[in-house]
């Protein structure tokens, strides 16, 4: 299995597709900014754990994000789909265009039929 963390009771792992919430301070205002992609990476163990989220922005121009876990502005982290991957580093979606840089194979839920 690829690497994972947890944060607030929520299991990140490499391949899945989070939303991840973050405070921005502008002034004297605070508001929340949403930065939603795929998980590419997770370095170091640990406090100083962060994570790397890359998304396709305007113009199919690639944009990634590194967030340090233990960050008071690092609010929620939602996860939209999990994904099943065989690498603990996705930097090969960087070379990737289009539909074919954001598609990881979904993982398998299954339940067990009463």
């Amino acid at each position: 299995m690829a690497q994972f963390f947890i944060h607030k009771d929520i299991t990140v792992n490499v391949g899945d597709t989070a939303r991840v919430h973050e405070e921005i301070i502008e002034g004297d205002k605070k508001r929340i900014q949403i930065f939603e992609g795929i998980v590419i990476a997770i370095k170091n163990r640990g406090t100083g754990t962060s994570f790397t989220i890359r998304k396709i922005a305007a113009n199919s121009i690639g944009a990634e994000k590194i967030f340090p876990i233990n960050v008071p502005a690092l609010k929620k982290i939602e996860i939209k789909s999990r994904g099943n991957v065989r690498r603990s580093k996705l930097y090969y979606l960087r070379e990737r265009i289009g539909k074919a840089a954001t598609r990881i194979r979904e993982k398998n839920t299954f339940t067990k039929a009463a």
